[in-house]
């Protein structure tokens, strides 16, 4: 199929897309274009108007700023996977980029793009809401930080308004002794995720967790923090017993039920990405030095 018609803009600067973005209507902003184009060609979304951000590169960077690692939009993936200082920073990020896609679609998509589409299975959102990001936006009014936790407004739509572009995403790294599990299920290498789980624990000198961060995502709308399994996991010393007792946390929470899997059936694989994603955590939390 072809796209519908429409009027296409290729600015080369913010401030050139914030005019654009107050007075054009029905517009949509192209970044990578991996979700974009293909929604198009099936004529899933309809603009008049197309905005191309791949001319702006001051929204392609990766810089680390006081305590905080600050990725902005238009970074590609590709980028994020090869990055040093993620690896070094942001373990999880370089877990996670091992699912999204494939090389070629890494090559091209971008963290922002990523981020707004919005999908239940996208990892680098869950990645996000495991590691409490903050989303940067900036309009013609000014600059705004969004948690990432109030990001999703509803199915595929953020909430963000309608003048608004997202520049960056900004995440505070965690230190000590840390480790970070990763687990997806999918039907092929790269196709979006039925379900998964990710795990953040950081332990004292006793081996003890001090502090945990546990995600599912793939399940609704937005990834899910499991706040009650987080509570069980402090003070406690890791064991496979207690991952599944905290990996129950899970039941009952999925919503998302299609044509690729009903919600019971992403229930249980929920729990067995988050009990493999704790496992992986505390392996990692054992074996790392401390980070600086």
């Amino acid at each position: 199929m072809k796209p519908p018609p429409f009027a296409y803009f290729s600015p080369t600067r913010i401030e050139e897309v914030l005019r654009l973005l107050e007075t054009l209507e029905n517009v949509k902003l192209l970044a990578g274009g991996q979700s974009l184009m293909p929604m198009l060609n099936l004529r899933f979304v309809l603009p008049d108007q197309i905005i191309d951000l791949n001319g702006i590169d001051e929204l392609a960077f990766i810089r680390e700023q006081e305590n905080k690692i600050i990725i902005g939009a238009m970074t590609r993936q590709r980028s994020m996977e090869r990055s040093e200082l993620l690896a070094r920073k942001l373990p999880l990020v370089a877990k996670a980029l091992r699912h999204v896609g494939h090389i070629q679609t890494r090559n091209r998509g971008t963290v922002g793009g990523s981020l707004c589409q919005l999908d239940p299975s996208a990892e680098l959102l869950a990645v996000a809401r495991a590691h409490d990001a903050l989303i940067e936006c900036v309009s013609a009014e000014g600059r705004r930080t969004v948690p990432v936790a109030d990001f999703a407004a509803s199915f595929m739509a953020p909430a963000i308004k309608q003048n608004e572009l997202v520049s960056a995403v900004s995440i505070i790294p965690w230190t000590g002794r840390c480790g970070y599990g990763f687990h997806e299920f999918s039907r092929r290498h790269g196709d979006f995720a039925l379900a998964g789980g990710i795990a953040l624990l950081q332990v004292d000198d006793v081996d003890r967790i001090v502090r945990a961060s546990l995600t599912a995502f793939g399940i609704s709308y937005a990834p899910t923090r499991l706040d009650l399994g987080e509570r069980m996991l402090l003070g406690e010393i890791p064991s496979e017993r207690l991952f599944a007792r905290v990996a129950d946390s899970c039941k009952g929470l999925a919503t998302l039920n299609d044509a690729f899997a009903t919600s019971e059936y992403r229930n249980d694989v929920a729990r067995a990405m988050v009990f493999r994603a704790l496992l992986a955590a505390a392996h990692d939390a054992k074996s790392v030095r401390r980070l600086k």
